[in-house]
């Protein structure tokens, strides 16, 4: 089948936001409050960012940013509302703060994709594609929610976001309501929750799905491997 440009766009912006998290349907309520079918209330976008939270929030930040490169495993189930189904993948993802993220797909199937600032790699039975996104604002504001969720960009989640922030303990959730439109067209919310290190993602889709990364084994290797570095080296 041969994909129009924007069709290949659409498919590669949401395959970039659905390539991590965990193996459970989500049948409820979410523990963080965001119903599926209205505005994010109750949890943590109870306890907007200010004072004390905000300063907690910075802390966090920067102890993210504190590693360049990290790597680990991921399971990524998307749940489909209207089909009453969920969609499962696992791998291993590499987050380079100067590039870019890969994903490691190794089940369902076999595939590896790496997302720069305004590119995306792709590579799958033997065949490796490369597409620049530059003109594409959806994509280039995914991924740059995408590297700033994982890298602790305080000035881009600040800028595209309004912040929400509770802590327990070790334990943050932090929630985003996007302000920018690009990523408000597809997600009305993103929660996020860690300790030392960042464990969950989920994404409140604008239709009503919901996207759930989990990420666990996390590494903080000071180089790139060869095959690494290969993919954001594709011309």
């Amino acid at each position: 089948m041969i994909l129009s440009r924007g069709a290949f766009y659409t498919r590669i912006v949401f395959r970039c936001m659905f390539i991590l998290i965990p193996a459970l349907l989500w049948t409820q309520t979410p523990r963080d409050g965001a119903p599926r079918d209205g505005a994010p209330r109750g949890g943590v976008f109870d306890h907007p960012l200010t004072g004390e939270t905000r300063r907690r929030f910075t802390a966090v930040c920067e102890a993210m940013a504190e590693h360049r490169l990290m790597r680990g495993n991921f399971v990524q189930t998307k749940t489909l509302k209207r089909l009453n189904l969920s969609l499962v993948s696992q791998g291993i993802f590499v987050v380079d703060a100067g590039q870019g993220i890969i994903w490691d797909t190794r089940s369902p199937y076999s595939s590896v994709m790496a997302v720069g600032r305004d590119f995306v790699v792709q590579s799958s039975a033997g065949r490796t594609t490369r597409l620049d996104t530059a003109d594409n604002a959806a994509f280039v504001r995914i991924s740059e929610t995408m590297s700033a969720i994982f890298t602790g960009d305080i000035q881009k989640l600040t800028g595209n976001f309004k912040l929400f922030f509770t802590e327990e303990g070790k334990a943050w959730t932090l929630g985003l309501l996007p302000n920018d439109a690009a990523i408000r067209s597809f997600a009305r919310a993103i929660v996020i929750n860690g300790d030392s290190a960042l464990r969950t993602v989920i994404l409140y889709e604008q239709n009503g799905d919901t996207v759930t990364y989990e990420l666990s084994d996390h590494s903080y290797p000071s180089v790139l491997s060869s095959n690494e570095k290969a993919y954001f080296a594709v011309p």
